[in-house]
């Protein structure tokens, strides 16, 4: 299994959206999706739009089997209201064309995240990326360790640090600064 990273600059983040918006609207909201939710893919690849259309996004966890529930923010919401529109409530959010109303796979949203990243020659990418990336800037706007450590289902606080990349930020900055 390769480390994959969080996109950690915004400007890069805006980059990409604009990316997947102009080329592909579902493409698009799944990385929308992603980086505003924190989920695994395995679960937001199954979600439908009846799953998104309340306060909160209420699951299962594909991987712990926990229930979760995620509200909603002001802006992602803005999101998925244009993006279900003309859909039904029981369609998947991420539709393959293959089948009468199936989700993509997994190896299908890999596809997808490292055409991106080829495009803007992003290295580490992979699907992990996005729930890393929610994490990373979750934690710059918030510090709240603790929060995030529960919103990932993570067993410390140190394993939420080194998962979403910010030990190996401090330990580059202070390798950077170091002088002898």
């Amino acid at each position: 299994m390769n480390l994959v990273q969080p996109i950690r600059d915004p400007l890069m983040i805006k980059k990409i959206k604009d990316y997947f918006l102009a080329d592909n609207e579902r493409n698009y909201m799944l990385f929308v999706m992603g980086i505003n939710t924190g989920l695994r893919i395995s679960d937001i690849l199954q979600l439908q739009v009846k799953d998104v259309t309340g306060m909160h996004i209420n699951l299962r966890e594909q991987k712990t089997r926990k229930r979760k529930k995620i509200r909603i923010t002001p802006q992602l919401r803005r999101e998925i209201k244009w993006y279900v529109e003309d859909k039904q409530s029981d369609d998947y959010l991420f539709k393959s064309r293959k089948g009468d109303n199936q989700p993509i796979g997994r190896s299908m949203a890999y596809k997808i995240l490292r055409k991106a990243a080829d495009k803007f020659k992003l290295q580490e990418i992979g699907t992990h990326t996005l729930r890393k990336t929610f994490g990373y800037h979750f934690y710059l706007q918030t510090k709240n360790t603790a929060m995030l450590q529960e919103l990932f289902n993570h067993s410390s606080e140190k394993i939420t640090l080194i998962y979403i990349g910010i030990n190996q930020d401090t330990l580059d900055k202070a390798m950077s600064d170091f002088k002898i």
